[in-house]
């Protein structure tokens, strides 16, 4: 089985190498590279594919056996384990509605519930003037048990002020948009990947620099008013994104479509 290797080691790199390697070795082992019924190369063996020492190798391997990914046997050598599959879906399409579904089965906790000036960005993104309040919200949602998603969401104060802390702990945004008389109609969001903060990982029951799926989402009433600005960010392990396509015709080219 070949292993990417990650990049040299930098003097400017904040992330351990032993880090780097388990990314790599996790990611590899969630994706069903290696077989079940068989054993990983040895220390060694991947120590020389990942161009670093043996001690490194083992800090990434301990570290993957603490999180179940792996099991060592003696005399035998170590075995993947085969990960659950995501437990939170949702699609691109329709997406209004699988976020409504997605928060009534899902656990929120509100960290932060706050009126700030918007930044420039924020301003600009809903519309509104340079340092206009705003409501910002700091979420977040778990199944049974387990975190999946970092939600920080911007809101005008007029909308946000409809609906208090204790409403958004128990009840899904776009729900609180149309009591309050300004139903989401439709949205416009970007998806990125990120690496973990320190923060972000304390949230999300993760070690910083791992991977995290960011989504980027701006939600309009059917006026064209944005209603909110929300970034997501979510664990790769615990959720999934996906999406149906078609196909159509286009200049008298097959395309796919969403």
């Amino acid at each position: 089985m070949h292993v990417t290797s990650p990049a040299k080691e930098n003097a400017d790199d904040p992330w351990p190498k032993h880090h780097r390697v388990y990314l790599v070795l996790r990611q590899e082992i969630l994706d069903g590279h290696y077989p079940l019924d068989q054993s990983l190369p040895n220390e060694i063996a991947l120590a020389g594919q990942f161009g670093v020492s043996r001690i490194t190798m083992r800090k990434a391997m301990e570290r993957l056996n603490r999180e179940g990914l792996v099991e060592r046997y003696r005399g035998k050598g170590t075995f993947p384990v085969q990960a659950p599959h995501s437990p939170v879906q949702a699609s691109i399409s329709g997406v209004i509605e699988n976020l409504i579904a997605m928060g009534l089965n899902t656990d929120v906790e509100v960290h932060a519930f706050d009126y700030v000036a918007a930044s420039a960005d924020i301003a600009a993104t809903l519309e509104l003037a340079p340092g206009a309040q705003v409501q910002k919200a700091v979420r977040i949602r778990s199944l049974r048990g387990t975190p999946f998603s970092l939600l920080i969401t911007h809101v005008p104060q007029d909308v946000g002020q409809c609906f208090t802390r204790e409403d958004l702990a128990t009840h899904p945004l776009l729900l609180l948009f149309a009591r309050a008389g300004h139903p989401a109609t439709h949205a416009r969001q970007t998806i990125t990947a990120k690496l973990a903060t320190p923060e972000q990982a304390r949230l999300l029951d993760m070690q910083p620099g791992d991977a995290l799926l960011c989504i980027r989402r701006v939600v309009f009433d059917a006026g064209q008013r944005p209603l909110e600005f929300v970034e997501g960010f979510y664990r790769p392990d615990t959720y999934e994104h996906q999406v149906s396509l078609g196909v159509k015709m286009h200049n008298d080219q097959q395309v796919w479509d969403t």
